[in-house]
């Protein structure tokens, strides 16, 4: 009787551990380490996401912001390529010389000699794979996969037309892997449609992944359909703003897919889901031979209110964008006002899989601080665009504005505690901070590759 009971404990027992591994194995729960999914939207400024206020419904983004973490001081660079840049490298794109976006016939790219977040992240058995926007090499041969991707789908250039799939200059931009493609539909379809066949089918599911979903919405060119913009013909009378919040409302609906199938799989409670925009939005956009004049003019884009002006500058409307961690019964819903920057991610992700950060990254791990915003960050954040540079040092900012005749730099201080929409320049108010924040700036500015000041004159 006895040898019966060991027996059946002992059946019980392996039948307990099969029924966990199953389910660990339907949860998508490898090992303890999560997927990381981020999402970068192309221009969506800070009045641009339902949850900051806006005119436009982005339904799916407010849920990630409703119920995750809302770093409500995210900074980036002013313009695209440079904020791929120091998502993949973890310190300013500057050091490598990359400080306005990569266009036209550039051979300019990542160094061979730097390790991206996804090279690293394949020495912890993650899959990697990109899709949309790549800006970041505009051959193939130096497109993502020669970066740490193992799959990549979508434009190696930094805008295109949404159904030609060509740059604004005419050239190829459309390819998957190491091939061009020429392809029917619009880009934030395709995008979305590749991202979800890859979740579902052709991912490896024994290992956990990272993915890159970058849309090219809401840039121009804006080629909405009309199921997009029809919900915005009463509440928004000019043309180019109802078109601009159809490309947004478009790229939200097609996160939501995103998400669902996430949940579908089973992967959604061990996904970390990071939304971002690449920079503020930009005013207006008036083109000169471009697209052969098939697209613009368009009077107004996006919308960075109240923050202080457009892309391309390094005033908070360029530079702080709406910016999302989430992940379901991790991280507890709250607004995060502790200063954060793009490059703070990559060290971010090692450290919470424990991975080696390489000794070029200067960003921080800011995880306590997204578990808790009681635990304050009080790291430097130094940007630097083709125009202007910045340095943001216990919410002093200090912002210097170069000249192109080669006169004395103009320079401007706030206090973005006191002063967020940056209406009250204190240069001339403390001669002290204000020679603190000098030396500051121009310490970092030092260590920038210095081909880069040749190239700007």
């Amino acid at each position: 009787m006895k040898s019966n009971f060991k027996r059946n404990g002992i059946i019980f027992k392996f039948l307990i551990i099969f029924l966990f591994f199953s389910s660990c194995k339907k949860e998508g729960l490898k090992n303890s380490n999560p997927n990381i999914l981020i999402i970068i939207a192309d221009d969506a400024g800070w009045n641009d996401v339902g949850y900051n206020g806006s005119e436009i419904n982005t339904p799916n983004i407010d849920f990630l912001a409703k119920n995750g973490v809302q770093l409500n001081r995210f900074y980036v660079n002013p313009t695209c390529s440079p904020s791929r840049v120091s998502l993949l490298t973890g310190m300013p794109a500057s050091r490598i010389g990359i400080v306005a976006p990569i266009s036209g016939k550039s051979k300019k790219t990542l160094p061979d000699s730097i390790a991206t977040l996804t090279q690293v992240l394949h020495k912890k058995n993650y899959q990697n794979a990109l899709f949309g926007k790549w800006h970041l090499g505009l051959d193939i041969s130096n497109g993502p996969n020669a970066f740490g991707f193992d799959y990549s789908y979508g434009f190696l250039h930094g805008q295109i037309d949404q159904y030609t799939h060509k740059y604004k200059n005419g050239d190829e931009s459309w390819y998957r892997n190491d091939l061009m493609l020429k392809e029917e539909g619009h880009t934030t379809d395709l995008v979305t449609e590749e991202a979800i066949d890859w979740i579902s089918n052709k991912r490896e599911s024994s290992k956990n992944f990272y993915m890159q979903l970058a849309y090219s919405a809401p840039h121009f060119p804006l080629q909405e359909e009309d199921k997009w913009k029809t919900p915005y013909l009463n509440n928004i009378k000019n043309d180019s703003r109802r078109d601009f919040a159809a490309a947004m409302t478009h790229m939200d609906n097609s996160i939501g897919k995103v998400l669902k199938i996430l949940k579908e799989q089973n992967l959604e409670k061990n996904t970390i889901i990071i939304f971002m925009s690449d920079n503020g939005a930009m005013k207006d956009w008036f083109p000169k031979n471009q697209y052969n004049g098939d697209h613009g003019p368009n009077d107004v884009l996006g919308s960075n209110y109240p923050l202080k002006e457009w892309k391309a500058s390094n005033y908070e409307g360029a530079i702080r964008v709406p910016a999302i961690v989430y992940w379901k019964n991790h991280l507890n819903p709250e607004i995060n006002n502790n200063y954060i920057s793009i490059s703070d991610i990559m060290p971010t992700i090692l450290n919470l899989i424990n991975a080696k950060i390489p000794k070029d990254v200067e960003g921080v791990d800011v995880w306590k601080t997204i578990k808790n915003a009681n635990f304050k960050t009080t790291h430097d954040i130094y940007v630097r665009g083709h125009k202007q540079e910045s340095l943001i040092h216990n919410s002093y900012k200090i912002i210097r504005k170069r000249q192109k005749d080669g006169s004395k730099a103009n320079y401007e201080l706030y206090n973005l505690d006191k002063d967020p929409e940056e209406k009250n320049n204190i240069i001339n108010k403390d001669s002290i901070k204000t020679k603190e924040m000098m030396l500051l700036l121009e310490n970092q500015f030092s260590k920038d590759d210095k081909t880069v000041n040749k190239e700007l004159g």
